[in-house]
């Protein structure tokens, strides 16, 4: 049986990204940005689980031309999401257009992994008994955004999660941004918020701040994370995801929870920089950690 480091389970999307400069019409989603980060490693062994419809197969096709090794679950649909940015890349006003299916029990039934980071984008993607049995299997990892949106008529409204307390009990790294930290704790203190969530069962608690770097808590300490100046912010889509892959690329390699949260950032820092993924290397990544100026957050 062969085990995985990583094992990136969620949808690949269709994405519209219309910024004040432009729109983009692109694959996105956690699963493709992911995909495309972490295969600039040759260091780790990873595969992807996604699904999406057969109109979007050729995406699938150009990951696995780049040495990807992808298992897809058929969907009568892909997700389609409308992003659209104001000037602040911080905030953005999000459409739901078409959504896929969930992921059933059956397509993970020959995939083993030491962690398998769950890329939800939509509050019904994964249910919680196919958590409890990838839980199992491996560590999980999670970017709460999915679990606190909720689709009607094509407009995605916040909700809280609904079986927060259940879930985070199988949840080993969990990732949140100051808003989903807010919304599923309903604190606005950093230190308090991880520490609720490390109360609820959660190991790694990440809290990323934007341009101001990022807060990791492990239930002994709090990591601060300096956030790097990028040269310019071209397009946020997907910096999140590219956080999570670099600090679980480390994680799982044995790095501690310091140097895979600065690689974290310094990988975030060079995808905003460009529209799509995340396209450097390992030294693209060092040298930033080593030469950009830094943004430490406060506590």
């Amino acid at each position: 049986m062969h085990i995985h480091d990583l094992c990136c389970v969620g949808h690949i999307t269709l994405d519209k990204v219309v910024t004040p400069k432009k729109t983009v019409h692109m694959p996105g989603g956690t699963a493709f940005y992911f995909s495309h980060a972490i295969r600039h490693f040759d260091d780790i062994d990873f595969k992807l689980v996604t699904a999406l419809a057969e109109t979007e197969i050729s995406v699938v096709d150009d990951l696995r031309s780049k040495g990807v090794d992808v298992d897809v679950m058929p969907s009568k649909h892909s997700v389609y999401f409308e992003n659209i940015y104001g000037e602040n890349q911080d905030n953005r006003l999000q459409r739901v257009l078409a959504k896929a299916d969930p992921f059933r029990f059956d397509t993970f039934k020959d995939v083993d992994a030491k962690i398998y980071l769950l890329g939800a984008l939509l509050a019904d993607d994964f249910s919680l008994d196919l958590i409890k049995s990838l839980a199992q299997k491996g560590r999980i990892a999670v970017d709460s955004q999915g679990y606190l949106r909720e689709v009607r008529d094509h407009n995605v409204y916040p909700i809280d999660w609904k079986d927060k307390l259940e879930t985070l009990k199988y949840v080993d790294i969990l990732k949140v941004n100051e808003l989903e930290m807010e919304v599923l704790t309903g604190l606005t203190d950093v230190k308090k918020a991880a520490q609720q969530l490390y109360d609820w069962g959660v190991k790694e608690v990440l809290v990323t701040l934007g341009s101001l770097g990022s807060v990791i808590y492990d239930g002994n300490k709090f990591w601060t994370i300096p956030a790097y100046k990028p040269t310019e912010v071209v397009d946020a889509t997907g910096c999140g995801d590219t956080y999570v892959t670099g600090y679980l690329y480390q994680r799982a390699r044995g790095a501690d929870i310091d140097e895979a949260g600065k690689f974290a950032a310094a990988m975030a820092t060079i995808k905003i920089e460009t529209s799509g993924p995340f396209n450097g290397t390992k030294e693209d990544v060092e040298t930033r950690i080593n030469t950009a100026p830094k943004q430490i957050p406060v506590l």
